[in-house]
């Protein structure tokens, strides 16, 4: 059974490669489902694992439709990564109402040319996931990476299991709260491969900072932050 690691820092892939880890899923900020990692983060992964390494192409956090500019961002990152010698994208782009974009999927996968393509957690917004299974299967995805569409693998394994015995080109990867203690689950169904973070907390500071830099009112599964051109005005022509 394929163990892929989520890797959200060189650290991170140094210790899963380490412990055992047959493959790593590179990204960054764990906090908000991962995004796409910076291109030294890119460098310096490439240069020291020798495991196979698969990239999260995701712009930024919240929902998966994207503007064109951003989808012209994915497919450079997508570029990127292959001159980078790179051996797979994970990736994916829904539409609003939840459905599969299958276009600019299929434009995404084409852009990885050989590189193994992973449909990411998206999957577990989208409405029909047997349909899209299908759709996936016919546009050359290799894996997809799903919950079973609840909030872990384990909650989830009646569809997992539907999807594993119904996919007949693609791999069904099992993520989202795997452990030691369920691993067995996941293994004794038959699945091929299972994903994790196998993350802790390790602390870096000798106290507590005075104030939080996180902001949790960014983060929103539904809605996303983008600069206000009115409230930015105002503040400028208050200094005037």
């Amino acid at each position: 059974m394929l163990i892929e690691v989520c890797a959200n820092s060189l650290q991170s892939a140094l210790n899963a490669e380490k412990a055992g880890a047959h493959r790593i899923e590179l990204c960054s900020e764990l906090a908000v489902g991962g995004i796409t990692p910076s291109y030294g983060l890119l460098k310096a992964v490439r240069r020291m694992i020798t495991i196979p390494i698969h990239v999260l192409i995701r712009p930024r956090s919240g929902d998966f439709t994207y503007s064109k500019e951003e989808f012209d961002c994915m497919k450079t990152d997508i570029e990127t990564c292959t001159d980078l010698g790179f051996d797979g994208i994970v990736s994916g782009i829904l539409e609003k109402n939840f459905n599969l974009d299958i276009d600019r999927t299929k434009a995404l996968i084409q852009a990885s040319g050989n590189l193994n393509f992973t449909f990411h957690r998206a999957f577990d917004w989208l409405q029909n996931p047997l349909e899209a299974l299908a759709i996936l299967e016919k546009l050359g995805v290799h894996t997809i990476l799903t919950s079973g569409q609840q909030k872990s693998a384990e909650e989830g394994i009646a569809l997992l299991t539907e999807l594993d015995q119904t996919a007949s080109t693609v791999t069904i990867m099992p993520g989202g709260g795997i452990r030691p203690e369920n691993i067995h689950l996941f293994k004794k169904q038959g699945f091929q491969a299972a994903h994790l973070s196998g993350s802790r907390f390790v602390q870096t500071l000798d106290a507590v900072p005075k104030i939080s830099m996180h902001a949790p009112s960014f983060l929103q599964d539904d809605a996303i932050p983008i600069s206000d051109p009115e409230l930015i005005r105002k503040v400028v022509n208050a200094v005037k």
